[in-house]
């Protein structure tokens, strides 16, 4: 008999469909739940069903979306759940309540452990606490950076789960490489965005302050002055990115030096038209899809030393890390990749060597099946929490309600 496995998340996903596909290819019948869009999941034949919460809130609708959570495992009736994304990860094991076992993914520790606005460092505790909480109905937590799972040791973060380090959501190496085969030629995509002769650094992702848009935008005069044919190419939603938005006037402000193309679906033939990726999150990531994209385009790439960066980045190998919010710096490596193509080229080709080896969607798939397939044995073997805890982890929900 097959293992149902019900996959939560977000709104975004839909990115992970190559993921959940794997997973159905390995023997697993998978289901997936999300606040997103149904219509991909449809094309591929995932069963899916939708709840919602608001990803810009603090407080309210979360009672709602514990309720339509647990409607719909008590429904589904899975063997056992996955979640990822960070309200998600709260949410899924708090309307669950080990009646099947979770799986919480920390894809990152967002907003709130990345910026220094008052209200973030207000929620800390706040968050804290919720995923101490969680961690009582969590069987396993599943980590995709070094520094994330340090940061939940360091905070006892985990309760009774185990912890294990998987590195990322895997990236399907072979799609990526037949969408870049069926792409126009990057010239004649140059040439529909009038960006012929242009030295292109790119950025894909949101369009938010948080991404370090702001900072990318004050780089911008620096790099112009010493590499005058430069052009920045920014891919990516921002008009549903709410107050976290980068306003239009200021990525208007460098004129045709700056290409705002929104959201795409031909990401990996946009990124053949490339000669640096840039990425200056302010964001504690997880790890980094684009990243990963970027490297298998075989594009050198100057990021944030910021978690997730860090295990995607090697530092003066295959790019560079700068310290966020410092576009003099992002600048000064902008320009040298630039000015050395050579350099450029052989930090690339060791990007994509190295996302292939570490990031390739069967090996991350295979650490989540011997995952699954351990938990559903100790499930099994009657594995559950410690009694003590189960009464301590109710008190402490019902003192929050």
């Amino acid at each position: 008999m097959r293992p149902h496995l019900v996959c939560v998340g977000g709104e975004d996903h839909a990115l992970r469909i190559p993921f959940l596909m794997e997973l159905r290819d390995r023997g697993f019948e998978v289901t997936a739940v999300s606040s997103g869009d149904e219509a991909p999941f449809k094309r591929h034949d995932i069963p899916h069903r939708s709840y919602r919460f608001d990803r810009f809130a603090t407080g309210s609708g979360k009672a709602d979306a514990v309720r339509t959570l647990r409607a719909l495992i008590a429904e589904l009736r899975p063997d056992i759940v996955q979640s990822f994304d960070t309200k998600p990860n709260i949410l899924t094991p708090l309307a669950i309540r080990r009646q099947v076992p979770v799986i919480r993914t920390i894809n990152g520790l967002g907003w709130t452990f990345s910026s220094l606005a008052p209200r973030a460092l207000a929620l800390r505790p706040i968050f804290c606490a919720l995923q101490w909480l969680a961690s009582f109905w969590t069987a396993a937590t599943v980590f995709q950076n070094r520094d994330d799972q340090a940061f939940f040791h360091r905070y006892r973060l985990l309760g009774s789960s185990d912890a294990c380090l998987i590195g990322g959501s895997g990236v399907d190496v072979g799609s990526f490489a037949a969408a870049r085969r069926l792409a126009p030629p990057a010239a004649k995509m140059r040439e529909e965005f009038g960006l012929q002769s242009a030295e292109i650094v790119m950025f894909v992702g949101r369009l938010t302050r948080q991404k370090g848009i702001p900072t990318l935008l004050k780089a911008v005069p620096k790099v112009l002055a010493k590499r005058t044919d430069a052009r920045f190419v920014l891919i990516g939603p921002w008009q549903s990115e709410g107050p976290f938005a980068v306003e239009e006037a200021e990525l208007q402000r460098h004129g045709s030096h700056v290409v705002v193309l929104g959201k795409r679906q031909d990401v990996p033939a946009l990124l053949g038209m490339a000669d640096v990726f840039a990425f200056p999150t302010e964001y504690r990531e997880g790890i980094p899809r684009v990243l990963l994209e970027a490297g298998l385009a075989e594009l050198p790439i100057v990021a944030s030393s910021m978690p997730g960066c860090n295990d995607v980045v090697k530092e003066g190998w295959n790019g560079y890390l700068v310290a966020p919010r410092d576009p003099n710096a992002l600048a000064d490596r902008i320009i040298e990749l630039l000015a050395d193509r050579p350099l450029a080229r052989s930090m690339g080709s060791r990007s994509a060597e190295f996302v292939r080896e570490r990031f390739a969607l069967p090996g991350i798939v295979d650490q989540y099946c011997d995952l699954y397939r351990r938990t559903l044995r100790d499930q099994a073997g009657g594995g559950h929490a410690h009694p003590l805890v189960t009464r301590i982890a109710n008190r402490r929900l019902d003192e929050a309600r």
